[in-house]
C-alpha cells in the first residue's frame, strides 16, 4: 500500500496495488503543468485508489495527442494528484508520484518524450527512454499488461 494526498491535507488516498508501470514524462505540458522538468507519473487501477478524505475535482486540459486528459485535483490547494488520458479513460489513473507521502517508493521504468528534454537532465543508465510514447506491448511486464486487459473487459 502507498499513501498519499495533496499539499493542504484535504484530499487523501491510499493505493493497494503496486503500480502497472510508472512514466518520467518530459513533455513540455507536463513541463509547463508541473511547472518542472518532468513528472513522474504511476499507472494504477482507478479501483484501486480508495479516497481517505476529500474528493479531488476534474479539471480537462489539453494535452499533446489532442485528445486531452481528465486531472483530478484537490478543490482547496489545486495540487494534480492523477490524470485520466482519453487513450485509458477512466479505467487507469495517471498518477503523481510527488504526492505520495513517499515518493521513493516509485522509479521510473521508461522516460518519454525525450525530443523535449531539458538538456541539463540526465537519464539513469539502463533505463528506456523515447523520443515520444512507446508499445506497452514491448516494455510492460506480463503481469502489468495482464492487469491492463483485465481493465478491458
Amino acid at each position: 500500500m502507498m499513501d498519499g494526498g495533496c499539499a493542504c491535507g484535504a484530499v487523501r488516498y491510499r493505493i493497494h496495488v503496486t503500480p502497472m508501470f510508472v512514466h518520467c514524462c518530459h513533455c513540455r505540458d507536463c513541463q509547463r503543468e508541473t511547472g518542472s522538468a518532468f513528472a513522474i507519473n504511476a499507472l494504477v487501477e482507478r479501483g484501486q485508489i480508495e479516497l481517505l478524505s476529500g474528493e479531488p475535482e476534474s479539471v480537462p486540459t489539453p494535452s499533446a495527442s489532442g485528445k486531452g486528459q481528465d486531472i483530478r485535483r484537490c478543490p482547496a490547494c489545486r495540487v494534480a494528484l492523477w490524470s485520466h488520458y482519453a487513450g485509458s479513460g477512466e479505467a487507469i489513473a495517471f498518477v503523481r508520484a510527488g504526492t505520495l507521502d513517499d515518493p521513493t517508493a516509485v522509479r521510473p521504468d521508461v522516460h518519454i518524450y525525450t525530443r523535449s528534454k531539458l538538456p541539463w537532465v540526465a537519464i539513469p543508465e539502463g533505463v528506456p527512454a523515447v523520443e515520444e510514447y512507446y508499445s506497452p506491448k514491448q516494455l510492460w511486464p506480463a503481469e502489468s499488461q495482464a492487469r491492463f486487459k483485465a481493465l478491458r473487459r
